[in-house]
């Protein structure tokens, strides 16, 4: 963490001494902790060449401004960095179609095969140190880690940019996709296991019965970390489902929810179904905003006992128009 800054302004607060030291006993810790005074980073790597390396492989061809600005790096320190990493062939640059001025950059090939040891080496640091970990105490250090970065964050007039990608799922995602509903719901609605057995029971004929022709999953990733997921599941030839819909806590209020359905909506229309439907629950204000938005129509709403808790369930449904011929709409 960096050092804070001695003076205070009109929306700055003196802090207590004895909070300050507890900062820098933190620091240190965690510093010693997480292995990086005596970190190797392979190719004769610097923490900081390795953070911009990191950036690199994970953003979708930045300039060097935006990198200098979000890690907050001296323009003169990231262009001796950058020059470094051209000399070694891993850099590559090409015109921005916006400013022949401004150079995209991105890694090279080469650079790629440098990161992935480094990224793998990275991923098994931290995997070593969960595991010396209960799974609740898991749960616990990387909600506080992410209350840590939520406080420290940087207040500024525009968000700092974020790497969203949607990809399909990979093995192990959707064992992922059943443990966050089951977490995130019994945490935050003190729903009981019922219901990540029915999640986990959706997903098992997902992949049993999976239809690539008329189906689809997407994993969200931000900043390179698994943060959410949607399914379009065929029901019949005009009818399909949006279904387990989720949102990690630290994803939520950068409209990512909205972009997932919103590739569904696509899918489903490409696909030809005339009618998309999904099933959810009315205290999920949420998801239902995300909907609304969207144009689908609640068209039932029946109390029922479920998951340990009284609840109503909704189906809500949304009619997809579909443009095929000769510019026909229907």
């Amino acid at each position: 963490m960096a050092t804070m800054p001695s003076s205070t302004s009109a929306n700055q607060h003196a802090p207590d001494a004895r909070h300050v030291q507890a900062i820098r006993s933190f620091n240190r810790f965690y510093t010693q902790r997480i292995g990086v005074l005596s970190a190797s980073f392979g190719a004769d790597l610097s923490l900081t060449e390795a953070r911009v390396l990191y950036e690199l492989a994970y953003r979708d061809q930045p300039t060097a401004a935006e990198l200098g600005r979000d890690l907050a790096l001296d323009p003169g320190y990231l262009s001796r960095i950058l020059r470094r990493f051209e000399s070694r062939h891993w850099l590559e640059r090409t015109p921005s179609p916006a400013d022949a001025r401004v150079s995209l950059i991105k890694l090279s090939p080469e650079g790629q095969a440098v990161f992935m040891p480094l990224e793998e080496q990275s991923n098994a640091s931290a995997a070593s140190l969960l595991a010396k970990l209960a799974t609740g105490d898991q749960q616990t250090l990387v909600s506080a880690m992410a209350t840590l970065q939520r406080l420290m964050a940087p207040v500024t007039k525009e968000a700092a940019t974020r790497t969203v990608v949607l990809r399909d799922p990979q093995p192990g995602d959707m064992g992922w996709v059943v443990q966050q509903h089951g977490e995130i719901y019994a945490r935050e609605y003190g729903w009981n296991s019922d219901f990540e057995a029915l999640v986990a029971g959706i997903v098992q004929k997902f992949i049993s019965k999976f239809r690539p022709e008329a189906e689809k999953c997407w994993i969200a990733e931000l900043d390179g970390v698994k943060v959410g997921a949607v399914f379009v599941v065929r029901q019949s030839a005009t009818l399909c489902k949006l279904r387990m819909l989720i949102l990690t806590p630290e994803a939520r209020g950068l409209g990512l929810g909205g972009r997932l359905t919103d590739e569904c909506i696509a899918f489903a229309r490409s696909k030809g179904y005339k009618k998309m439907q999904l099933w959810t629950n009315s205290c999920l204000d949420a998801a239902r905003a995300i909907y609304t938005r969207r144009g689908f129509v609640l068209t039932k709403s029946e109390p029922y006992q479920g998951f340990g808790k009284d609840l109503v369930g909704e189906t809500w449904e949304l009619k997809l128009q579909t443009t095929q011929g000769k510019g026909k709409l229907f």
